[in-house]
């Protein structure tokens, strides 16, 4: 677990939060637990380490080439209405906030495993303890729980992807933008602080996002295909249970006639075998 230093920690609490969610690991398939490495080392890291500083002067570079008071504001606000910082943290936070359904899912199933311990006698801490570090197969109402928080997911990757495009039109940080808001007195000339360093954090925090997306739809495909997989399996295995019966059946019968043929007192009965013509 990385730490972060405490002035990082102090502007959003980014350790707390991966923790959190690193919880559903566990339970989660391969292709889970690449997407969220890649969240942590990819974008919570990026954006807690380098991304802040880049965007520090986000609004005190943005200079406009007129004294005229709130200008500079003015045409801030209209060619940025949102931080890149605090969009990509609400980005961050609705797109892991799905795994929480299945940390949920998995405390209920836990809480109804240790009462039926305790109303079968078998509450001891031994017992207790195996129940909490068990690891549960993603099957029946976990696969839907987690086939849904995937699918959230990747509304909310698609979602801020397509918010990205019409707030900054090819996800390029232009040099120059011209304003005629009021209070300018006219079309004024305002430069951006450093676009070329902003263009490539924003280029790669969106292809990022854009791997996370490809990311959740190969394990939709993979759980999927599974589930097919298993149903499938079931059904074969079904269907050989009839046809096993009945030769096992008709093996007992065979062996119950013999018995009787081979029966000491078959004379009795008139039972004698017939001999080869």
């Amino acid at each position: 677990m990385v730490i972060f230093g405490p002035d990082l920690e102090s502007k959003m609490n980014w350790g707390t939060f991966y923790a959190l969610i690193s919880g559903v690991n566990r339970h989660s398939t391969g292709i889970g637990r690449v997407w969220l490495s890649v969240i942590f080392v990819f974008r919570i890291l990026v954006l807690v380490v380098a991304a802040e500083s880049v965007w520090g002067d986000e609004k005190s570079g943005f200079t406009c080439n007129t004294q005229q008071p709130g200008c500079n504001s003015v045409c801030y606000d209209q060619f940025f209405p949102i931080s890149h910082i605090r969009l990509w943290a609400l980005q961050l936070i609705l797109v892991s906030t799905p795994a929480l359904l299945v940390a949920m899912h998995v405390a209920h199933r836990r809480h109804i495993d240790k009462k039926i311990l305790k109303r079968a006698g078998r509450g001891t801490p031994k017992d207790l303890e195996q129940i909490k570090n068990q690891r549960f197969q993603i099957t029946g109402a976990l696969w839907w729980t987690y086939m849904i928080s995937i699918i959230f997911r990747i509304v909310f990757e698609v979602a801020f992807l397509y918010i990205f495009y019409l707030i900054y039109p090819g996800f390029k940080m232009v040099r120059l933008v011209k304003c005629d808001s009021y209070p300018c007195p006219n079309t004024v000339d305002c430069f951006v602080s450093r676009p070329t360093e902003k263009t490539i954090f924003t280029v790669f925090m969106l292809g990022v996002s854009g791997v996370c997306v490809l990311l959740n739809l190969a394990e939709v495909v993979y759980l999927i295909g599974r589930a097919c997989r298993q149903c499938i399996r079931g059904s074969e295995e079904t269907s050989k249970v009839p046809w096993i019966s009945q030769k096992l059946s008709s093996y007992r019968q065979n062996e119950i006639n013999e018995l009787i043929l081979d029966h000491p007192l078959r004379s009795k009965f008139g039972v004698t075998k017939k001999k080869p013509s």
